[in-house]
């Protein structure tokens, strides 16, 4: 959880990658980003909802992501987080979680899971504000679901075949959870800033 004595300073926050620069330097899974980010369009509506939340006085004015390029929900939440940050007229700084582990400790799961994406936003005067972890509610309980499922229908099934099974079910779904994850970043600014 985010401490007074965050190692997440505005010199740090100023250290990570801006979006297009992320994106220059990954080793992998560059053009499913690309897709993501290509698909990851916020209606009007909610692209001005952002605008007007980091317009506030004590509004998010700032986003500090965690995540890899290995991994898939960074591959199918980044892109959305970063068009999130665009609409709103915000910096989006990332931290490669596997270089950073003094700021991923700040923000586990459950305070103990290492789970990416981690999106943290700040005030203007870098004042914490709130972060969300992972996927969203929706996908947590339907990837479970799906997973079951798997081993359900293939009881023997190996790791490397398993794999290959839930990323195309969840291939399935990725258009879902990523409306749903706008709604949840919608719902826990407004909360948060209440």
């Amino acid at each position: 959880m985010a401490r007074e004595t965050s190692v997440v300073t505005p010199e740090r926050f100023a250290e990570g990658f801006d979006y297009p620069t992320y994106i220059g330097q990954i080793k992998v899974n560059k053009a499913r980003f690309e897709g993501f980010y290509d698909g990851s369009k916020l209606s009007p509506e909610d692209a001005a909802y952002f605008k007007e939340l980091a317009q506030r006085p004590n509004g998010p004015a700032k986003m500090m992501v965690i995540g890899e390029d290995w991994c898939g929900d960074v591959i199918r939440g980044l892109p959305v987080l970063a068009r999130i940050a665009e609409a709103a007229g915000i910096p989006i700084s990332i931290f490669p979680r596997d270089s950073h582990h003094d700021i991923m400790n700040e923000f586990l799961k459950e305070g103990k899971y290492m789970s990416i994406p981690v999106a943290v936003f700040y005030t203007a005067d870098h004042r914490y504000i709130c972060h969300w972890i992972e996927r969203p509610e929706i996908a947590e309980r339907e990837q479970h679901e799906i997973e079951q499922a798997i081993r359900d229908e293939n009881p023997g099934i190996d790791d490397q075949a398993f794999g290959r099974e839930r990323r195309a079910r969840t291939a399935a779904k990725a258009d879902e959870w990523i409306a749903a994850t706008v709604v949840e970043l919608k719902e826990l600014l407004t909360k948060s800033l209440a």
